[in-house]
C-alpha cells in the first residue's frame, strides 16, 4: 500500500515537471513567433522607406535626365499604392496564421490536460473491482474487498472529524448534494439531473420523466356475451364436497380457542361505554407523594379451626395438654386461649381477651416500624464471570479418534502405561486386555476368573507391572510388553526376599506366588484379602500399593502393601465412614482417604490427620489429586464436581454442576492444565484448570468441551476416564463394552 502511494506521488511530480517544461517551451515559441512577426513588419516598412527614398532621389537627381510627362508620374504613384496594399494584406495574413496556430496549440494543450486529469491507469484508478456484494460485510475491516488477483482493496483514508465536516458544510456550496459512495468510499457530487431524479422519487413519482402513467386501457375481455363457453370441462368433485383440510384446520382453531391459546377479538363497540380518566389528576403532587410512600399495615391472620365455637375433637385439649399449656410462659404458648366447644352459637359467651387483643394490635401497629425496601437493580451480565474463549485455551481433546472393541461386559476400569504406549482395561466379563494405543490392537488377553473392579498401572517407568482388583484378591501382572531391561527389573522387584517381621495386618492378608496357567498368562503375585476389594492405587515410586475394601462394620477398609518386601499393614485403627477412594500425594508423604461425605488427608510420617475437606455432597464417588499436590477434585453421585484448594479452605473453591446424572470418575492430566469428569448421562466434560504459582491468585476453571460417544446401557454411561501421560488425549470406558480415545 505504501509503495503504491509513493509511486503515484512520483508520477504526479513527473507529470507536473513535464507540464512546466511544455508551458516554458510554448512560451519561448510564442516569443520567437512575435519576434519574427515584428522583424517582418520592420523589414517591410524599411523596404517601403527605401522605395520612397529611391523615388525622392530619383525626383531629386532625375531633373536633368528624365523629362517625362505628368501622366507617367501618375502611373508611378498608382503602382506605389498597389505595392503598399499588397504588403499590408501579406502582414495581416501572417498575423492570422500565427493566431490560428496559437489557438490550435491551446486546444491541443487543453485536450492533453483533460486527458491527464481523467487518467485511469492501474495504480491511480479510484474505482474498485469488488463486484456487486453487500458492503456491510467489510464494515469492520480496513479493506473493502478483493481485486481480480485476490489482493485486498483498502478503503480510502478519511481523516474528517466533526469540525471538518461542519466547516465543509458552511463553506462548500455543493455540500447538500454530496453523498458518499459505499462501494469506493469516496464523495460524489450529484448532478442536476440526479438531484431532480431523487426529488421525483421522494414525491412518489416515476423516475422517467417521459413515462406516461395514464396509458389507455387495453380491454382484453369484450362486453359481448359469447354463445359457447371458453372451456367445457366438467366441475371437479372437490367443488361440491366439504374440504377435509379446512375441517381439520377449523377443529384445530376451535381447540386452541377452548384451551385459551387464541384470544377472540374484543368487540369494538365496547369502547362506546366511555373512557376512563384520572380523577385525581389535578391533586397536589406533595399529597400524592405522601400517599405513594404509605405502607398498609399487615392484616390480622384469619381465624383457624381451633378458634371455631364447635371445633373438631382433635383440636380440643386433653387434660395433659391443658396442664402443659397452663405451665408454659404466655410467650411460649402456641395459642393464647384454650379451644372450647359449644353446641350452638347462642351459647358462646363474650370473648374475655377482646380488649387485651385490641391493645396488642395497636401496639403492633405503632411500635413496629414499616419501611419500603428498594430492590437492587443489577445488570445480569455483570454477575457472569469474564472467562477466556475455549479456542484460546487449546490444546484439549475435541474429537473421537479410536474405539477399542473386544470386551463383552461392562468396562469398569482403564489405565495407561507411563510410557503412553499401552492401555490396560478390566471388564465384568472376567478378562484383562492390553491394547496398543496407536493402532487399537488387542495384544494380550488375561482371563482372571472374575469381574474386574479396578486396574492400575505402576507409575514407575523402570518397571512394567499392573495391579488388578477382583472379588477379594489383588493380582500383580507382568505383561512383558516393555524392553528386556524393564522386564528384568520387574522380575527383580517381585522376586525380592520376604521379611519375617510381623506387622499389623499381615495375618489378614495372604501373599502367594502363582503357578501353572496363571504364571504363563503373566500373573506373578496374588494378594488375598478378607473382603471384596473395590479399588487399587499405586504410590508414585511404584513400591507401595493401597487397596480399598468398603465395609461399614469393619475397621479393615484400607490396606497398604509393600511389593518389594511382600508385607501389608492397616494404617487406621478405626475408619470414620464408608471409604470410597484413596490416593497418594504425588510429592509429599500424604495419604488421601475419601469417605461418603468428606476427604481426610493423613501425614504418613507423623501418623496423624492433617486436614479434613467437606465436599458438601451426599455421596463421593471418585477422587483425583492435582500433579502439584495442592488441589483435589471429587465427583459425587448427586451430579456435582467439587474443586478443593488445599491452601485456601476446607470447603470447595468451586462446585460444578454440569452433569445431569451421577458422576462416576474424575481425572487430572499430568502435564497439561486439564481435568475431566465422566457421568452416567454418557458425556465427558473436559475443563481447563490453570493453577498459578502466585498464592493470591485463584485457579482459573473454564469448561471447554463436552465429549459424547458412549451408548447408555442399563442406565449406566461412562464408568471410567483417564488422560494420556504426555499427549492431550483422553480415554473413556463405558457400559457399552467399548473404550474410546478422544484427541
Amino acid at each position: 500500500m505504501e509503495e503504491s502511494s509513493k509511486r503515484s506521488e512520483q508520477r504526479k511530480e513527473m507529470e507536473k515537471e513535464r507540464k512546466k517544461g511544455e508551458k516554458k517551451r510554448r512560451k519561448e515559441e510564442e516569443e520567437e513567433e512575435e519576434e519574427i512577426l515584428i522583424f517582418n513588419h520592420k523589414s517591410a516598412e524599411k523596404e517601403k522607406e527605401d522605395e520612397d527614398l529611391s523615388d525622392s532621389e530619383d525626383s531629386v537627381f532625375s531633373g536633368l535626365e528624365d523629362s517625362g510627362s505628368d501622366s507617367e508620374d501618375d502611373d508611378d504613384d498608382d503602382e506605389d499604392l498597389k505595392v503598399d496594399q499588397n504588403l499590408s494584406q501579406q502582414v495581416k495574413k501572417e498575423e492570422e496564421d500565427v493566431q490560428s496556430s496559437l489557438k490550435k496549440k491551446d486546444e491541443e494543450e487543453e485536450v492533453k490536460r483533460d486527458e491527464y486529469e481523467h487518467d485511469s491507469s492501474d495504480e491511480e484508478d479510484i474505482r474498485n473491482t469488488v463486484g456487486n456484494i453487500p458492503m456491510e460485510w467489510y464494515k469492520d475491516f480496513p479493506h473493502i474487498g478483493y481485486d481480480l488477483d485476490g489482493k485486498k482493496i483498502y478503503k480510502p483514508i478519511r481523516n474528517k472529524d466533526e469540525l471538518d465536516d461542519f466547516l465543509d458544510k458552511m463553506e462548500n456550496p455543493d455540500y447538500w448534494r454530496t453523498v458518499q459512495d459505499k462501494q469506493t468510499g469516496s464523495d460524489v457530487v450529484l448532478s442536476d439531473e440526479q438531484v431532480e431524479l431523487v426529488k421525483r422519487l421522494q414525491r412518489g413519482q416515476f423516475g422517467d420523466v417521459n413515462f406516461n402513467e395514464y396509458q389507455p386501457q387495453v380491454e382484453f375481455f369484450t362486453q359481448e356475451v359469447m354463445l359457447h363457453p371458453v372451456t367445457n370441462r366438467p366441475a371437479d368433485k372437490r367443488s361440491f364436497i366439504p374440504s377435509l383440510l379446512e375441517k381439520d384446520k377449523v377443529s384445530k382453531l376451535v381447540h386452541a380457542i377452548k384451551m385459551g391459546w387464541i384470544k377472540p377479538r374484543r368487540d369494538s363497540r365496547d369502547d362506546s361505554r366511555g373512557r376512563y380518566y384520572d380523577l385525581w389528576a389535578s391533586e397536589d403532587t406533595s399529597n400524592l407523594a405522601r400517599h405513594r410512600m404509605h405502607l398498609p399495615a399487615p392484616k390480622i391472620p384469619l381465624p383457624g379451626h381451633h378458634e371455631s365455637y364447635n371445633p373438631p375433637p382433635e383440636y380440643l385439649f386433653t387434660d395433659e395438654e391443658r396442664a402443659l399449656w397452663e405451665q408454659q410462659d404466655p410467650v411460649d404458648r402456641k395459642f393464647p386461649f384454650v379451644p372450647r366447644s359449644f353446641s350452638s352459637l347462642r351459647l358462646v359467651p363474650a370473648f374475655p381477651r377482646f380488649i387485651h387483643e385490641r391493645f396488642e394490635r395497636c401496639l403492633d401497629l405503632y411500635l413496629c416500624p414499616r419501611q419500603r425496601k428498594m430492590r437492587v437493580n443489577v445488570n445480569p451480565e455483570d454477575l457472569i464471570p469474564k472467562l477466556p474463549k475455549p479456542k484460546d485455551l487449546q490444546p484439549f481433546p475435541t474429537t473421537q479418534s479410536l474405539v477399542y472393541r473386544g470386551h463383552s461386559g461392562l468396562v469398569r476400569s482403564i489405565s495407561v502405561s507411563p510410557s503412553g504406549q499401552w492401555l490396560a482395561s478390566g471388564s465384568d466379563d472376567g478378562s484383562v486386555r492390553f491394547w496398543e494405543i496407536c493402532s487399537s490392537r488387542c495384544l494380550k488377553t488375561v482371563q482372571v476368573g472374575g469381574a474386574v473392579k479396578s486396574v492400575a498401572w505402576n507409575p514407575n517407568p523402570s518397571v512394567c507391572l499392573l495391579a488388578v482388583a477382583l472379588d477379594s484378591a489383588v493380582l500383580i501382572l507382568s505383561p512383558a510388553l516393555a524392553d528386556r531391561q524393564v522386564v528384568l527389573s520387574s522380575d527383580r522387584l517381585l522376586s525380592a526376599p520376604q521379611e519375617a517381621e510381623p506387622i499389623e495386618g499381615d495375618g489378614l492378608v495372604n501373599w502367594s506366588d502363582t503357578e501353572g496357567e496363571e504364571l504363563n498368562q503373566g500373573i506373578r503375585l496374588k494378594i488375598q484379602h478378607p473382603k471384596a476389594v473395590q479399588q487399587v492405587a499405586w504410590h508414585t515410586k511404584g513400591d507401595y500399593l493401597a487397596s480399598v475394601m468398603p465395609d461399614h462394620s469393619s475397621h479393615l477398609q484400607v490396606l497398604i502393601h509393600q511389593v518389594s518386601r511382600r508385607r501389608s499393614q492397616n494404617p487406621f485403627r478405626k475408619n470414620k465412614g464408608l471409604v470410597q477412594s484413596v490416593s497418594f500425594h504425588p510429592i509429599r508423604p500424604y495419604f488421601f482417604v475419601a469417605t461418603q461425605r468428606s476427604v481426610r488427608i493423613y501425614n504418613l510420617v507423623k501418623q496423624d490427620l492433617t486436614k479434613k475437606l467437606h465436599a458438601n455432597s451426599k455421596w463421593i464417588s471418585s477422587m483425583a489429586v492435582h500433579p502439584g499436590g495442592d488441589h483435589v477434585i471429587c465427583g459425587s453421585y448427586d451430579c456435582k464436581l467439587s474443586w478443593f484448594d488445599l491452601d485456601l479452605s476446607t470447603k470447595p473453591y468451586r462446585m460444578l454442576r454440569h452433569h445431569r446424572k451421577a458422576v462416576r470418575s474424575v481425572a487430572y492430566h499430568r502435564l497439561y492444565p486439564l481435568f475431566a469428569s465422566a457421568a452416567d448421562d454418557g458425556s465427558i466434560i473436559v475443563c481447563h484448570g490453570t493453577v498459578y504459582n502466585d498464592l493470591l491468585q485463584n485457579p482459573l476453571i473454564v469448561p471447554v468441551k463436552v465429549l459424547r460417544g458412549h451408548v447408555i446401557t442399563h442406565e449406566l454411561g461412562v464408568l471410567d476416564v483417564t488422560f494420556h501421560p504426555t499427549q492431550p488425549w483422553i480415554f473413556s470406558s463405558g457400559a457399552d463394552a467399548t473404550i474410546r480415545l478422544f484427541t
